[in-house]
């Protein structure tokens, strides 16, 4: 069986998901599944009749995989993703496809999403310039989670404590890009510091991490120097988990949870979730899992 990773470093990750991709490669290897990884630019697409002459792969015709596992998560790029729906439309299996991957590439449009579907998400509003001030913390109070649209492994996250600091970061933004699209968001004062990462594949939430972030620090990512341990699948985490893959489309993806009293809020959904935190503090292999999904689901491996 022939697979194909879509997979480019970027050079604003702080911590390189190539792990993910060598994990993939040794459960490959290890299955007798020949996964190749190349990157969007490797491939040239043609609109055509000729299917199965319409993609190229380092400009010569290539045998089609039998699947497909984009890992490009937010930074998922036009191009990349006009890959993926040309290989959907030649009937290669992506996990996932490319619809779903673009709606949670886009915070705001998950968390609209969510909220229509009544699950519990922090207060969000989109950004307009010149920012209203007063009506920031009228609507949503002080502190505030200022994000923007896209952003992966916890890049583009501020927290601003008082109407001050967040008076002149968004004069900043204003000066520095005054078009650019960020969202504010409700602080969650009882997930300062510390959240919930909940892995889902194919309908099944299959480990659970808390992560807590170093001191004085409010960001929680592992790959922001992060402390992991495991924690327990309880219902409601699973329900909201894997609910909320459903409702977005996600046959693989990471939620996010933030701790809300003695329930949780949604905070954001990955296409592309790293796993190397989940491994190290839970017993589980990703890549197997991920593997062992596919051959249920498509019955390529038999």
């Amino acid at each position: 069986m022939i697979g194909w990773i879509i997979y480019s470093e970027n050079e604003t990750e702080i911590v390189s998901e190539r792990h993910e991709v060598n994990r993939f490669l040794e459960e490959a290897e290890a299955k007798g599944i020949q996964l190749r990884v190349l990157t969007p630019e490797q491939i040239d697409l043609f609109v055509t009749s000729q299917n199965r002459k319409s993609i190229l792969v380092c400009g010569e015709t290539t045998k089609l995989p039998d699947f497909v596992l984009p890992r490009m998560g937010a930074g998922t790029t036009y191009f990349a993703l006009a890959v993926i729906r040309h290989l959907e439309r030649l009937g290669v299996p992506c996990i996932n496809s490319s619809h779903p991957i673009e709606i949670v590439k886009d915070k705001l449009y998950t968390q609209q999403i969510l909220a229509e579907n009544n699950f519990p998400v922090p207060k969000t509003m989109l950004a307009k310039f010149p920012i209203n001030v007063d009506l920031i913390e009228k609507n949503i109070g002080f502190p505030a989670v200022i994000k923007t649209l896209y952003g992966t492994q916890g890049k583009g996250v501020f927290l601003s404590n008082t109407k001050k600091s967040f008076k002149d970061l968004m004069q900043l933004v204003e000066i520095t890009n005054s078009k650019v699209n960020i969202i504010i968001q409700e602080f969650i004062k009882d997930s300062y510091g510390r959240d919930l990462r909940v892995l889902v594949v194919g309908g099944r939430a299959i480990a659970c991490m808390e992560r807590t972030a170093p001191e004085d620090e409010f960001k929680a990512n592992f790959s922001n120097g992060g402390s992991v341990k495991k924690y327990e699948l309880t219902p409601e985490i699973e329900w909201l988990a894997t609910e909320a893959c459903k409702i977005t489309g996600l046959e693989i993806g990471g939620v996010d949870l933030l701790f809300d009293g003695e329930h949780y809020k949604i905070c954001e959904i990955n296409s592309a979730p790293g796993f190397k935190g989940i491994e190290s503090c839970c017993d589980i292999n990703v890549a197997q899992e991920i593997f062992e999904y596919l051959k249920i689901r498509f019955g390529i491996f038999e």
